[in-house]
């Protein structure tokens, strides 16, 4: 089902690339300012092509630059490049590999789903990677899929290439980043052969593929001799297999700000019909404690401090029209009776709601509540992959936020163009 494709990619040249951790450079969508700031300053640093500090025609001419000067060079064959990422999480000693790959995939329009997304994306952010790519002909950075083989039929090959790594570094989230490449047109076609029997989950980079979708259409409907073959029909991509147990997707909590007429006690009493509420001394084992609890949460305010827990029967009052598989969720279960019922947010505002914002740490969660930054923190448990694997089959979306995966895929290490002449693989090839 899956259509996927070897690159020719464009890498930082030998000498440039010896100092790879002075290039790379976080996803546009979770690089913050204080970053920004410092990798602009390098004058190579990926961070001019994904968030450019000016217009996405600035970003055309940067790169067009860097071709001329040989900053970055196109690789003479095409291959599948393999990426694993070696990280830990906080509280444990344990070192996971989450072992993936990257190469084209044809773009597919949401209705064939052959590349199912379980989050929505916001137009202003599709707008700006479609105008990005629109100019530049060139995919940044990977978006983030999933592929589900309970056989793990291509590790072994990717184990055999990361044994010869091209780079390797430690990037902004403390992860240790491997690169390597398979050029072997035979194992290739192996990994072309798996992956084509697959449904693909998008995990990360919603709006990035979208942005693809879009441009893609775009020049469809345009063009009198599109053919389907074009490089504009296929997005970069990094693949994972849902069923390696180092795949993890962490909580993402909710801050609550600005409300008017705000009290706990009221907040409390609203909740009562459809919760048990029972009161924590230490607002710092309140991740803990909720924990592997269906339908349970933290509430962090100021003074006090709650463990929260939906009464199974209330379920059955809420009146979003969703999916069953999407009304039982703790994200959804938490955007309706706690944001919407009781802090009075309706859930058609709640996208773009100035009163909601997210945060990944409990830690800074609790600080901001202390410090008054927040008026209250939601602390709520991880997605696993099943609960994204049955959402995306149902044809349904999730709520905003719902999905952390970790690590993120870091910007830097490749990029792929979509010019013809660039895109096409040359004649010597077996692709």
């Amino acid at each position: 089902m899956a259509e996927i494709k070897p690159i020719r990619a464009w890498r930082y040249n030998q000498y440039l690339s010896q100092s790879i951790e002075s290039l790379v450079s976080p996803l546009f969508d979770v690089v913050s300012e204080k970053q920004r700031k410092t990798l602009y300053q390098h004058p190579y640093n990926s961070i001019h092509l994904s968030v450019p500090l000016g217009s996405a025609v600035q970003a055309k001419e940067i790169l067009t630059q860097w071709k001329q000067d040989g900053i970055i060079k196109q690789d003479a064959l095409p291959g599948i490049y393999v990426h694993y990422q070696y990280f830990k999480l906080p509280g444990s000693s344990k070192e996971y590999c989450r072992k993936g790959f990257i190469c084209h995939i044809r773009t597919y329009d949401w209705e064939e789903n052959v590349i199912l997304r379980h989050e929505n994306t916001i137009p202003n952010a599709v707008n700006d990677r479609v105008e990005l790519l629109e100019e530049t002909q060139l995919h940044v950075s990977p978006t983030h899929g999933l592929y589900t083989d309970p056989d793990h039929t291509l590790e072994t090959f990717m184990d055999e290439a990361i044994l010869s790594p091209i780079y390797e570094t430690e990037d902004y989230q403390g992860v240790r980043d491997v690169l390597a490449f398979i050029h072997d047109a035979a194992v290739i076609k192996k990994i072309i052969d798996v992956i084509k029997n697959k449904t693909i989950i998008l995990a990360d980079g919603h709006h990035r593929y979208e942005g693809s979708l879009v441009y893609k259409n775009k020049l469809k409907s345009t063009l009198p001799h599109h053919t389907g073959s074009e490089g504009y029909n296929f997005h970069l991509m990094y693949l994972t297999n849902t069923e390696s147990d180092d795949l993890r997707i962490l909580p993402t909590h909710r801050l609550i700000s600005g409300l008017s007429d705000f009290s706990e006690e009221g907040i409390l009493k609203k909740l009562e019909a459809d919760f048990i509420i029972k009161p924590i001394e230490d607002a710092d084992t309140l991740n803990e404690i909720i924990i592997g609890k269906q339908w349970a949460f933290g509430l962090m305010f100021r003074e006090n401090n709650y463990k929260v827990r939906l009464k199974p029967e209330a379920l059955e009052t809420m009146r979003w029209h969703f999916p069953d598989v999407v009304k039982q969720l703790d994200l959804t279960v938490m955007h309706y009776f706690i944001i919407e019922k009781a802090l009075g947010i309706p859930g058609k505002e709640q996208r773009q709601s100035g009163h909601i914002a997210f945060d990944r740490s409990f830690s800074d969660c609790l600080k901001k509540v202390l410090q008054q930054e927040a008026q209250l923190a939601i602390i709520t448990n991880e997605v696993s992959i099943e609960e994204v694997k049955k959402v995306c089959a149902s044809g349904a979306t999730m709520p905003q936020k719902s999905t952390y995966f970790y690590p993120k895929v870091i910007c830097g290490f490749l990029f792929s163009s979509i010019q013809e002449d660039e895109f096409q693989t040359p004649h010597y090839s077996s692709f």
